[in-house]
């Protein structure tokens, strides 16, 4: 039976050798002891089932009540509840004791129980660096809809959104993300360039703006809106020659506006990128 079959897995004295000990050589065992009427207990159960469900299948839940199975609690140490400990090769490896929070919970979990991967997700990156972007938003559905909350998923459907031109269906998956995720270098990018998508679709269209400014080259506007664009379709050298134009001719622009998208597109580069040193040191004489 698994966990996504099973919310609540009880194990006694008679069953603890085989369903846990055993079971632990083949997937992570995470195991609650616990008491009808202990108060803590009763808090952090449902955390547990709920990770347990968003695993699906990743680890084990199982239960000992500790009034039923004081033998299982003496033999394990346990002298208060809910006592958690993780059994992996028929060994406890990690534990903590107290109703701590999700977040808390999630963390440990993550660090007790490996990482399961999804054969779905690496065809998926396949089919995307292939440009075969149909079947790898497919795939990624796939995996999406058996685990919701899957973090590789959620973050490569979101790229793939934003290589469509479909920000807002993008930020809506990375909204979905852990914090901790949530603030990672690679979701901070994924957010810049999806900035620079939505205002896109208010502004002009890029042969316009273009025509505007062969016209007129003091033209911030049309030049601002074909940086916009340029930079929502990832042709970054250009989008910052335009941007860093925007600055050398009124900083005050846009309340700064040229400096600070130049600073997102920076941030989408990474550091090390050629391209952010350049126009770093470009920007920094034109500032300075």
């Amino acid at each position: 039976m698994s966990v996504t079959e099973a919310k609540v897995i009880q194990v006694s004295s008679e069953t603890f050798a085989q369903e846990v000990l055993a079971r632990s050589r083949e997937v992570p065992v995470i195991v609650d002891f616990w008491a009808p009427w202990c108060g803590p207990c009763r808090v952090l159960g449902p955390i547990l089932e709920k990770l347990a469900r968003e695993a699906n299948g990743t680890f084990r839940l199982v239960k000992v009540n500790v009034d039923e199975n004081p033998d299982l609690a003496a033999r394990y140490g346990v002298q208060g509840i809910p006592a958690v400990k993780a059994f992996r090769d028929g060994r406890v490896v990690s534990e903590f004791v107290g109703a701590l929070p999700e977040a808390v919970v999630r963390n440990w979990l993550s660090r007790v129980v490996p990482p399961r991967v999804d054969k779905r997700l690496e065809q998926a990156q396949a089919q995307a660096l292939a440009g075969a972007l149909d079947e790898a938003e497919a795939l990624y559905r796939q995996v999406l809809a058996d685990e919701p909350n899957n973090t590789a998923a959620l973050i490569g459907l979101a790229d793939l959104l934003a290589v469509r031109h479909r920000p807002e269906e993008a930020g809506q998956l990375l909204d979905r993300l852990p914090a901790d995720a949530a603030l990672s270098p690679a979701v901070r990018q994924l957010r810049n360039l999806l900035s620079f998508q939505l205002e896109a679709r208010n502004l002009e269209e890029e042969h316009i703006s273009r025509l505007r400014l062969a016209g007129d080259p003091d033209n911030l506007e049309a030049r601002w809106a074909l940086a916009t664009r340029l930079a929502a379709q990832r042709h970054y050298r250009e989008a910052l020659e335009h941007y860093l134009e925007i600055a050398r001719r009124d900083r005050k622009y846009r309340d700064d506006g040229a400096r600070k998208a130049m600073l997102a597109i920076f941030e989408i580069l990474g550091p090390d990128s050629p391209l952010t040193k350049e126009y770093q040191a470009r920007l920094a004489n034109v500032l300075y």
